[in-house]
Protein backbone atom coordinates (compact mmCIF):
# COMPACT_ATOMS: atom_id res chain seq x y z
CA UNK A 1 0.00 0.00 0.00
CA UNK A 2 1.50 3.53 -1.33
CA UNK A 3 1.24 6.24 1.47
CA UNK A 4 -0.39 8.25 2.67
CA UNK A 5 -3.64 7.26 2.40
CA UNK A 6 -6.55 10.09 1.20
CA UNK A 7 -8.77 10.04 3.99
CA UNK A 8 -10.89 11.97 2.14
CA UNK A 9 -11.53 13.82 -1.11
CA UNK A 10 -11.85 17.44 0.73
CA UNK A 11 -11.27 19.20 3.93
CA UNK A 12 -12.14 18.30 8.01
CA UNK A 13 -13.19 21.77 9.11
CA UNK A 14 -12.34 21.11 12.95
CA UNK A 15 -12.35 23.68 15.76
CA UNK A 16 -8.84 24.34 17.01
CA UNK A 17 -8.14 25.61 20.37
CA UNK A 18 -5.38 27.89 20.20
CA UNK A 19 -2.40 26.61 22.77
CA UNK A 20 -3.64 23.08 22.45
CA UNK A 21 -0.91 20.44 20.93
CA UNK A 22 -2.29 18.56 18.15
CA UNK A 23 -1.36 15.61 16.06
CA UNK A 24 -2.46 15.83 12.60
CA UNK A 25 -2.99 12.47 10.81
CA UNK A 26 -0.08 12.47 8.12
CA UNK A 27 -0.26 8.71 6.89
CA UNK A 28 -4.14 9.07 6.18
CA UNK A 29 -4.98 5.32 8.01
CA UNK A 30 -6.12 6.82 11.57
CA UNK A 31 -9.96 6.29 12.45
CA UNK A 32 -9.97 9.37 13.98
CA UNK A 33 -9.66 11.89 11.54
CA UNK A 34 -8.60 14.37 10.88
CA UNK A 35 -6.33 13.48 13.92
CA UNK A 36 -3.52 10.44 14.84
CA UNK A 37 -4.70 7.45 16.84
CA UNK A 38 -1.80 5.45 16.39
CA UNK A 39 -2.32 3.67 13.29
CA UNK A 40 0.72 4.91 11.26
CA UNK A 41 2.92 2.17 12.84
CA UNK A 42 1.57 -0.35 9.84
CA UNK A 43 2.63 2.84 7.73
CA UNK A 44 6.07 4.05 8.97
CA UNK A 45 4.93 7.78 9.56
CA UNK A 46 5.04 10.14 11.74
CA UNK A 47 1.82 12.61 12.45
CA UNK A 48 2.61 15.99 12.27
CA UNK A 49 2.49 17.93 15.63
CA UNK A 50 1.30 21.46 15.91
CA UNK A 51 -0.24 23.96 18.51
CA UNK A 52 -2.21 26.83 16.83
CA UNK A 53 -1.26 30.05 18.50
CA UNK A 54 -4.78 31.24 18.54
CA UNK A 55 -8.02 29.39 18.78
CA UNK A 56 -9.57 28.98 15.18
CA UNK A 57 -13.16 28.04 14.30
CA UNK A 58 -13.87 25.51 11.30
CA UNK A 59 -10.30 25.58 10.60
CA UNK A 60 -10.09 23.42 7.44
CA UNK A 61 -7.76 20.63 7.85
CA UNK A 62 -6.72 18.54 4.77
CA UNK A 63 -7.89 15.33 4.29
CA UNK A 64 -6.15 14.04 0.86
CA UNK A 65 -2.98 14.28 2.74
CA UNK A 66 -1.49 15.28 -0.68
CA UNK A 67 -1.12 19.58 0.80
CA UNK A 68 1.72 21.37 0.68
CA UNK A 69 0.77 23.06 3.98
CA UNK A 70 0.18 20.50 6.54
CA UNK A 71 -2.03 20.43 8.46
CA UNK A 72 -4.13 22.95 6.53
CA UNK A 73 -5.97 22.13 3.33
CA UNK A 74 -3.75 24.32 0.36
CA UNK A 75 -6.69 24.25 -2.12
CA UNK A 76 -3.84 22.61 -4.65
CA UNK A 77 -5.80 19.59 -5.24
CA UNK A 78 -8.64 19.27 -8.11
CA UNK A 79 -11.70 18.16 -6.12
CA UNK A 80 -11.07 20.54 -3.15
CA UNK A 81 -11.04 23.21 -6.64
CA UNK A 82 -14.03 21.43 -8.32
CA UNK A 83 -16.01 21.52 -5.23
CA UNK A 84 -15.26 25.18 -4.50
CA UNK A 85 -13.17 23.98 -1.19
CA UNK A 86 -10.28 26.36 -0.64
Amino acid sequence: MAYPVRAKEGTYCTDLEGGRTYFWCACGLSRKQPFCDGSHAEADMEPLMFTPEETEEAAELCGCKLTEAPPYCDGGQSWCRDRGQR
